[in-house]
């Protein structure tokens, strides 16, 4: 049963009620939130998982999506997810930091050693510790997709040390953790929606901001800040939410379908990744922007600040270093 769009705040306005609709029925579309655009890895996957979803539930379930903002922010999308408004959303996990504690880990500065390290502990047992660790705010995390490394893109000059960032304002998402690390950096955070990043950057609101190539790229805000400095300071993953209030709706044999479908939609998304991160580089670079390489170490060097404040709690300490430890 496919039920109509709706804008952003009606549906949180529709709350609970709007969720229930079609659960009973004999095929429900379950909605899905999505803020990149419809040739955006994560929504060709999320597609992808709909497909799947209909072949292992024989017809009855699939998944809807509404790209491009379409629901809303990443922000609305959660709020959304968690009342039942919409069945699913996919978001960076940066946003549920303040939320869902345990996915501080994968969001904190240098962590990673490299996209297969991130891959290796996230396809492993702290990456399910992390994705259970969210049922208890009323989202089933299902899965963990790609979201490259991250790195600052500036506006005026290049950046290539951590004294050429000292006193920038940079555009950070809206996540307390995502604050700290900037600020670790001696930079002033300007936490703002993804969607309204390029006016900042063209008006100078902000001085620069930070993501990869692909959304550096497909936001098009290399035309306006053109010096991409490779910091690759967070590869902080993509998760895939469900709500619970809909899943708590839903037979063992269908729940046990959206789990199953969202896992071999990984493997997928990451093809289409590694993909689109080739392409969009040379895009950009088309496009007239500099990659610039910097001195990491200084950056890293400036980050014990931020561990120090967000990992305290012994269940998080124990998961950062188990995750160092991964070969």
């Amino acid at each position: 049963m496919k039920i109509p769009p709706l804008p952003g705040r009606a549906l949180l306005a529709a709350g609970i009620a709007l969720a229930g609709v079609g659960l009973a029925a004999q095929a429900t579309e379950f909605r899905s939130a999505e803020a990149h655009p419809d040739d955006y890895p994560t929504t060709l996957a999320v597609r992808q998982m709909g497909a799947t979803l209909k072949r292992l539930s024989n017809g009855k379930h699939g998944i809807q999506v509404f790209s491009g903002g379409k629901l809303g922010t990443e922000k609305d999308a959660i709020e959304q997810t968690k009342i039942g408004a919409i069945a699913m959303t996919r978001v960076n996990v940066a946003p549920m930091n303040n939320i869902c504690a345990a996915t501080m880990v994968p969001t904190m500065p240098f962590l990673f050693r490299s996209i297969e390290h991130m891959r290796r502990v996230l396809d492993g047992a702290i990456g399910e510790e992390i994705l259970k660790d969210c049922e208890a705010q009323g989202f089933i995390a299902l899965a963990f997709y790609d979201s490259g490394s991250r790195s600052i893109y500036s506006v005026k000059k290049p950046l290539q040390s951590l004294a050429d960032v000292k006193g920038m304002k940079i555009r950070v998402q809206q996540s307390d953790l995502w604050v700290s690390l900037i600020e670790a950096m001696g930079a002033n955070a300007t936490p703002m929606p993804y969607g309204e990043v390029y006016t900042a950057l063209k008006t100078g609101l902000v001085d620069a901001a930070e993501n990869n190539y692909p959304s550096y790229e497909s936001s098009r805000h290399y035309e306006v800040a053109r010096y991409y400095a490779k910091t690759e300071h967070s590869m902080a993953p993509e998760i895939l939410l469900f709500s619970k209030r809909v899943w708590d709706r839903l037979s063992a044999q269908d729940q046990q379908a959206i789990r199953q479908a969202a896992k071999e939609s990984v493997p997928y998304m990451r093809k289409l990744w590694d993909e689109r991160e080739e392409k969009s580089l040379a895009a950009v670079k088309a496009g007239g922007a500099q990659i610039v390489e910097v001195d990491k170490a200084s950056f890293r060097n400036a980050m014990q600040p931020v561990y120090d404040k967000f990992i305290t709690d012994p269940k998080l300490k124990d998961l950062v270093r188990r995750a160092q430890d991964t070969k």
